[in-house]
């Protein structure tokens, strides 16, 4: 347990970077198919998706995953019942968090080949996917409870947002 925090410390850092994935990877996206006649940009853009996904994302996501195992390793009371059940609210949100990252991957390589489907308003609507799952995370996490009526709300208020995003008019059409 002597080294504990600094697992936990390092769990902190990597979960940072990859959440800065998570959160810029899909504003690519947006510009790249807004711009996808703009064959210079669409090729800076390219290689900014694949780095950011590849150096950073990928990386972070396993290192947050490989260290959050070694704490629940070190202390398994974590996922005993008598915590409330908010760790196991948290892993399960974390799972979908997995899953959103590697479709983001998903995406890149459509991108990347220009067979994609996915308008600009998706990609910001898929922006806002991962900010409502973070929300969810930090709020079991500070609170060391499970709020069936928080993540109720959350999960509402967040699914209002990404509709407002997905069906906002073009920029042109204003």
């Amino acid at each position: 347990m002597e080294y504990y925090t600094w697992i936990l410390t390092f769990h902190i850092m990597a979960v940072m970077s990859w959440m800065a994935m998570l959160f810029y990877l899909p504003r690519l996206y947006v510009y790249h198919v807004e711009n996808k006649n703009k064959k210079d940009f669409v090729d800076v853009v390219k290689i900014q998706e694949f780095k950011i996904y590849k150096y950073i994302g990928a990386p972070a996501m396993w290192a947050t995953i490989i260290s959050g195992a070694v704490m629940l390793y070190l202390n398994p009371y974590l996922l005993s019942g008598e915590t409330g059940g908010w760790m196991h609210a948290k892993l399960l949100v974390v799972f979908f968090l997995i899953i959103y990252s590697f479709s983001l991957e998903k995406y890149r390589k459509e991108l990347e080949i220009e067979n994609y489907k996915k308008s600009g308003n998706f990609f910001r609507a898929y922006n806002e996917v991962p900010t409502i799952l973070a929300l969810l995370i930090v709020g079991y996490v500070i609170t060391k409870t499970f709020s069936i009526l928080f993540t109720i709300i959350t999960l509402v208020i967040g699914a209002f947002i990404v509709y407002k995003v997905f069906n906002q008019k073009p920029k042109e059409a204003k």
